[in-house]
């Protein structure tokens, strides 16, 4: 069963936080609620959360201030802001404060829904992106991603490009999974534009060609979504 994510949510206004709060749970998050910017810091050093959602207008502490304390402990936790302000200029401070979203009082619940659990998803998919898992079976395919090696039976090895690599090492992570157009740019080409992704497109047709050996291995595309390597089962 899955774990329930818990959530940080910091709002000076208790009517409205106790309503956020329950909502959320009643959507099965588990949530802390602070009402100030130095009691949500004191309750973030003290319990591991999965995202946190800050008012960005409060007392003591305003929740740029404390996002850029929750960074500091912790750069890779998703941050969503919530303002009454619709003003460009605060937008802009919440991102450069490092927001993952951002949502103008008052807003539709069920957007915020949708929100969280994209951000979430984001999140464990990245997290995976690090594993540090460098063998892996490919159907009949054997790829050892330290040396480069891809192994069809007892065929002799081919020797990958770094990049073909990378790639075809994080579709073996999502195998049968979609692996994210956007997460295989940024950390393999360290850019998202389009003549990456043409770039990435050229290395995907290369990868087909060797894996086509297989007739149980194929990689997909998931349109405007990334690709999937699928293994079929005998």
């Amino acid at each position: 069963m899955e774990t329930m994510k818990k959530i940080l949510l910091v709002e000076d206004d208790p009517n409205f936080g106790s309503i956020l709060k329950d909502y959320l749970m009643m959507n099965d998050f588990e949530v802390v609620l602070a009402k100030n910017g130095m009691e949500g810091f004191e309750k973030f050093k003290k319990e591991t959360f999965d995202v946190c959602i800050l008012d960005v207008m409060m007392p003591y502490k305003d929740g740029f201030t404390l996002a850029k304390e929750i960074r500091e402990k912790d750069d890779r936790i998703p941050i969503v802001f919530l303002t009454a302000k619709t003003m460009k200029e605060d937008v802009l401070k919440g991102y450069k404060a490092g927001a993952d979203d951002y949502l103008n009082k008052p807003f539709d619940s069920e957007v915020l829904l949708v929100k969280l659990k994209a951000i979430i998803q984001r999140k464990s998919t990245a997290t995976l992106a690090e594993s540090n898992q460098f063998e892996f079976e490919i159907g009949d395919f054997h790829l050892n991603a330290k040396l480069r090696f891809l192994t069809y039976k007892d065929e002799p090895s081919i020797k990958l490009s770094p990049k073909e690599n990378e790639l075809l090492r994080m579709l073996a992570l999502y195998q049968n999974d979609l692996m994210p157009r956007e997460l295989a740019l940024t950390k393999i080409w360290r850019d998202d534009n389009y003549f990456t992704s043409r770039s990435m497109d050229v290395y995907i047709a290369k990868l087909r060609k060797y894996l086509k050996l297989d007739p149980n291995v194929s990689v997909l595309n998931i349109h405007g979504e990334g690709f999937r390597l699928v293994v079929k089962e005998d």
